[in-house]
C-alpha cells in the first residue's frame, strides 16, 4: 500500500464534516510521519498494513476530539508561536502537594491567575504502582487517574476549568518505561508472548552484560545496574531506572502504536502539553550508552507529526537532561520538527554553580553556547523542579577552567552545606561514579533563606532567590515556577521517616504547600509575603517587556567576573551580580530600572547578590 493511498485509512475513521481538515493536515504532516516510521519499522513484515491500522486509530481519536479542543486546535495551528510571548509563565507541582486531589487543584486556579500562570505542569497523576513508584513515574495505567487524586471525570473537569482561565495543563508522559504492575508487564509475566515483546528481556545474563559494559547508571546507589532478573519471565528485564520500571522496547512497532494512541487519548481529555519523560533513553544499541540515539529522535518526530494531524493544539516538551551540545537536536529540523519545548537544564545548573563560586563564568559560558531557537520553539527555564540539580550537564563548561570533576564536586559540597555555606541541601546519586553528585533542596533553602537568622541574612538570601528567578524570567524561554518557591518554602525533611522515600533525597523539594505561608502571602511583615511580593513584581515587569519573549535575540556584554550582563534586543539589559560583594558596571546611555522606576546612567554599583532589569531611554 503506497503512502499516498494510506490517507483513506485516516479519513475513513474521521466523521465526514472533519475530513477536509484531516486531509489538509495529513497532506502537511503525513509525509514526515510515514518517512520516520518507515525508517524505524519499514523492514518489518507487513509494515504498510500496520501503518494503515495506525492511521485508522488516529482518525478515530481525531474524530473523538471535543468541540472546545477542536477549536483550540484551529486557533493554535493558525498561530503556532502562541506560547512564546513574555506573558507565558508556567507553574509546576504535585497534585497532592498542591491541592490534595484534582478538585483541590481546581480550587487553586485563582492563585495561579494571581501569579500570571498560563501553563500548569502537574507531576504524575495517572494510576501508579502500588508501594514504591518513583514519585509516580512508575505508571501502572495510562488510562486512568490514580484513585487518590480523583477520576477521569475530575481530570476532564479540571482541564475545562483551566482552559476557561487561560491555563494549559501539562502532564508527564513517561515514554521509556512502565511499572511492573502495568497490564503489559502483568501479561508478559503470565506468558503472553506478544506482550513479552513490549519489553527487552534476555534469557541469560551474557547479553545483558554485553550492554552493561557501555551503559551509565542513573541510580548507582539505590538501584545499581540496568537489568533485573524476573523469575516469572525466566530472564533479565531492562530496567534503566528502578527494578520495578521495565523499559519499553520501541523497536517493536506495536509499542509505538500503543503509546501514540495513549498520548492522543490523554490529549482528548484536555491535556495540552506533554512532558516527554526520559526521551534520551528510548533506543538501545549495543556498544553505546544507549542515549540520544538517532532512532529516539525519529520516534519523537513521528509523535510530533501524529499530534500535528490529530491534535495540533498540543505541545510536546523534551525532558532530555543532556549537555548543551546534544540538546538542540530535540527541536528537530524545520522540515522535520520534533519537540516544541526543551528543558534548559544547563542554564539552571550553571546559575546555581555561579552562586556557589561567586563568579558568573559558568552561566556566561552556557549563555554563549546556547544557539538561537528554531521557529515556533522555546527553551524551558527554571530555578528548581522535583528532580535533582544534575551537575554532569556542565562538564564541558566546567572544563574551561581546570579539572571539571573537582570543580563540580566543590559546588556539590557547597550546596550540601559544607565549609560554612549558606546553603542547606543534600548530595544526590551520580550517574557517573567518578563525577560530582547532583544536589537536592528547595530553592529557598539552597539560597540561604532557611538558615537566615537576622534581617541582613534574610535580605541577602532573598536577593539570591530573586537573582535566580530574574535570570530564568529574563533569559528568553518559557519560565516555570516551582510550587512553594513563590512563598519561600524550605526543605521538607519528613521523608526521612518514610522507608519508601528515605533513600531518595529528592523528597526534600516535594513539600506540601504550606498553608500558613500561603495565608501570609499578601502580608509584607512576613517572610512569605516579602518573597511573594518581590516575585510577583518581577513577573509583572516581565509581562510589560516584549524584549523578554522567548525568541528575542540575546547578547553578552563585558562585565566584572561575578556579573552577568545580558542584553535582549537593542533596548533591554539585565544585570546579575553572582557575588556577595558590590560590583561596578558602566552603562552606555540612559536607562530606566523597570522594578524601582528610576533612571540610571554612567557607572552604577550592583549590590551584593542583586539584579537589575533596565530599559533604554529613548
Amino acid at each position: 500500500m503506497p503512502m499516498s493511498s494510506s490517507i483513506h485509512h485516516l479519513l475513513g475513521a474521521v466523521p465526514e464534516p472533519l475530513r477536509p481538515e484531516a486531509a489538509r493536515r495529513y497532506a502537511a504532516h503525513g509525509p514526515a510521519l510515514h518517512s520516520c516510521l518507515h525508517r524505524l519499522y519499514g523492514e518489518a513484515h507487513g509494515f504498510e498494513q500496520w501503518y494503515g491500522s495506525l492511521l485508522s486509530a488516529v482518525g478515530e481519536l481525531h474524530g473523538a476530539r471535543g468541540v472546545e479542543l477542536a477549536a483550540l486546535d484551529t486557533a493554535r495551528a493558525a498561530q503556532p508561536d502562541w506560547f512564546l510571548g513574555q506573558q507565558m509563565l508556567g507553574y509546576c507541582g504535585y497534585v497532592d502537594r498542591l491541592g490534595g486531589d484534582l478538585r483541590g487543584v481546581a480550587a487553586r486556579i485563582p492563585h495561579l491567575q494571581e501569579l500570571g500562570v498560563r501553563y500548569l505542569h502537574l507531576l504524575p497523576f495517572l494510576k501508579m504502582r502500588e508501594g514504591e513508584n518513583d514519585g509516580g513515574f512508575a505508571v501502572a495505567s495510562f488510562e486512568e487517574v490514580d484513585p487518590r487524586f480523583g477520576s477521569n471525570a475530575d481530570l476532564e473537569a479540571l482541564t475545562g476549568k483551566l482552559r476557561s482561565a487561560g491555563i494549559s495543563l501539562c502532564a508527564d508522559f513517561i515514554l521509556n518505561h512502565v511499572a511492573d504492575d502495568h497490564d503489559w508487564a502483568r501479561g508478559a509475566r503470565e506468558g503472553d508472548e506478544r506482550l513479552r515483546k513490549f519489553f527487552h528481556v534476555f534469557p541469560g545474563r551474557s547479553q545483558a552484560d554485553s550492554y552493561e559494559r557501555t551503559l551509565g547508571q542513573v541510580f548507582p546507589q539505590a538501584a545499581p545496574g540496568n537489568f533485573t532478573h524476573v523469575p516469572a519471565l525466566d530472564g533479565w528485564a531492562w530496567t534503566t531506572f528502578y527494578p520495578y520500571q521495565w523499559d519499553l522496547n520501541w523497536s517493536n512497532p506495536e509499542v509505538f502504536a500503543a503509546m501514540a494512541a495513549t498520548l492522543l487519548r490523554l490529549a482528548n481529555r484536555g491535556v495540552e502539553v506533554f512532558r516527554l519523560d526520559s526521551t534520551a533513553f528510548l533506543w538501545k544499541r549495543e556498544g553505546t550508552n544507549c542515549m540520544n540515539q538517532p532512532e529516539a529522535h525519529l520516534i519523537l518526530q513521528a509523535l510530533r507529526a501524529l499530534a500535528s494531524i490529530a491534535a495540533p493544539g498540543v505541545l510536546l516538551k523534551a525532558e532530555a537532561i543532556v549537555p548543551m551540545r546534544e540538546l538542540p537536536a530535540y527541536f528537530g529540523q524545520p522540515a522535520q520538527p520534533e519537540c516544541h519545548i526543551a528543558y534548559h537544564s544547563s542554564l539552571m545548573a550553571a546559575a546555581w554553580g555561579a552562586l556557589a563560586e561567586q563568579d558568573a563564568a559558568l552561566v556566561r559560558s552556557v549563555v554563549a553556547g546556547t544557539p538561537p531557537l528554531p521557529p515556533n520553539a522555546s527553551w524551558l527555564s527554571y530555578v528548581r523542579c522535583h528532580d535533582d540539580i544534575g551537575w554532569n550537564v556542565l562538564r564541558a563548561e566546567a572544563s574551561e577552567a581546570g579539572d571539571p570533576q573537582a570543580r563540580l564536586a566543590a559546588i556539590s559540597r557547597f550546596f550540601a552545606g559544607a565549609n560554612g555555606s549558606f546553603a542547606r541541601g543534600e548530595a544526590f546519586q551520580s550517574s557517573d561514579p567518578h563525577a560530582a553528585h547532583g544536589s537536592n533542596g528547595m530553592a529557598a533553602s539552597l539560597a540561604g533563606l532557611e538558615v537566615a537568622s537576622d534581617v541582613e541574612a534574610e535580605t541577602l538570601a532573598l536577593r539570591r532567590l530573586l537573582l535566580l528567578h530574574g535570570l530564568v524570567l529574563g533569559f528568553g524561554a518559557l519560565p516555570v515556577l516551582y510550587m512553594g518557591d513563590e512563598l519561600g518554602q524550605a526543605n521538607d525533611y519528613s521523608f526521612r521517616q518514610r522507608p519508601d522515600r528515605a533513600m531518595d533525597s529528592r523528597w526534600l523539594q516535594r513539600p506540601l504547600l504550606d498553608e500558613q505561608r500561603f495565608s501570609e502571602r499578601h502580608d509584607s511583615s512576613t517572610q512569605a509575603g516579602r518573597v511573594y511580593a518581590a516575585l510577583r513584581a518581577l513577573v509583572a515587569a516581565r509581562q510589560r517587556i516584549p524584549a523578554l519573549a522567548a525568541g528575542e535575540p540575546r547578547a553578552l556584554l563585558p562585565s566584572a567576573p561575578p556579573v552577568l550582563a545580558l542584553q535582549r534586543g537593542p533596548g533591554f539589559l539585565a544585570l546579575y551580580n553572582f557575588s556577595g560583594k558590590p560590583q561596578p558596571f558602566t552603562l552606555q546611555g540612559h536607562w530606566s530600572d523597570t522594578i524601582e522606576r528610576r533612571t540610571l546612567s554612567g557607572e552604577i554599583t550592583l549590590a551584593p547578590w542583586a539584579m537589575q532589569w533596565l530599559l533604554r531611554d529613548n
